[in-house]
């Protein structure tokens, strides 16, 4: 009897370490086609869709999109314009606001760490609406060589018709260092596991919690809308900051949950407003 007792659990130990052996080769897995990837946990939801399907915790799903409540686009829009003034004022801008949001993902352990969790800043903006990403993208190209400020009347122009013009249920912003040579922990964990959480450091301040879907731009497969989406997304960007050598994958962040996380309120301090 002793022989069998000592041999099960000799056997556990074993299983046990091949499953420990196995998981850290999951966790170095390989994202990459060649010069491009694919994340395969999420499917981008076609335009006008309130559900997108995602695999979080190993297991397929899927997850209600939820717009943007007034308070929290009257500060957003509110912040984006203060900054735009700053700018033509010659003033550096503000770290917080909505545009640096701070980003926790988790489910893949990187080579040089113990820890699946991450947090990272990243820009963060609005999407355009389906039908309106050709037309803004054009009229980012036709004025691309215009005075700056000219182009910061171009950006409140977006701002102050924000409603009409983009998508209330997510935010976008650009996977800028990773490539198969150097992954970032965002990227590891947003390709393993797509949930994330979005929290803006201000006061009125805001928790999204979202599906992240990566685009890359080389990716054969994309859409004719996610083609678009990282386009307008790079495009963007270059439009303020300045030409960058190659187009950069794009993350669209789908929202699910809202919460309230401004200190000091009984009807904020982290609690659900949203749905």
């Amino acid at each position: 009897m002793k022989k069998m007792i000592n041999l099960c659990l000799i056997l556990g130990i074993v299983i046990a370490l091949v499953s420990c052996e196995n998981t850290n080769k999951a966790a170095k897995q390989n994202f990459w086609i060649d010069n491009y990837f694919q994340q395969d946990c999420v499917i981008t939801p076609q335009p006008g869709d309130s559900v997108i399907k995602a695999r979080v915790d190993g297991k397929w799903g899927e997850f209600q999109l939820v717009e943007f409540p007034d308070k929290f686009m009257e500060w957003d829009v509110e912040k984006r314009i203060e900054t735009l003034d700053r700018f033509l004022q010659m003033k550096p801008p503000e770290l917080a606001g909505p545009h640096n949001g701070i980003v926790a993902t988790y489910g893949c352990k990187r080579e040089d760490s113990q820890f699946k969790l991450n947090n990272a800043v990243k820009g963060m903006g609005f999407l355009p609406k389906a039908e309106k990403l050709p037309e803004l993208i054009q009229l980012m190209e036709n004025t691309n060589d215009s005075s700056f400020i000219k182009k910061l009347e171009i950006l409140r122009y977006f701002y102050t018709n924000i409603d009409s013009l983009f998508d209330l249920d997510r935010q976008v912003s650009l996977e800028l260092y990773s490539i198969p040579e150097f992954e970032t922990q965002t990227f590891l964990n947003q390709m393993t596991d797509p949930s994330s959480i979005i929290v803006f450091l201000d006061i009125p301040s805001f928790k999204l919690k979202t599906i992240a879907r990566l685009l890359h731009p080389d990716d054969p497969d994309l859409t004719e809308y996610e083609k678009l989406v990282v386009r307008y997304i790079n495009e963007v960007h270059s439009y303020f900051h300045g030409q960058f050598p190659r187009d950069y994958p794009a993350v669209i962040y789908f929202v699910s949950e809202i919460y309230d996380n401004s200190p000091g309120r009984k009807d904020a301090m982290g609690r659900r407003i949203v749905p």
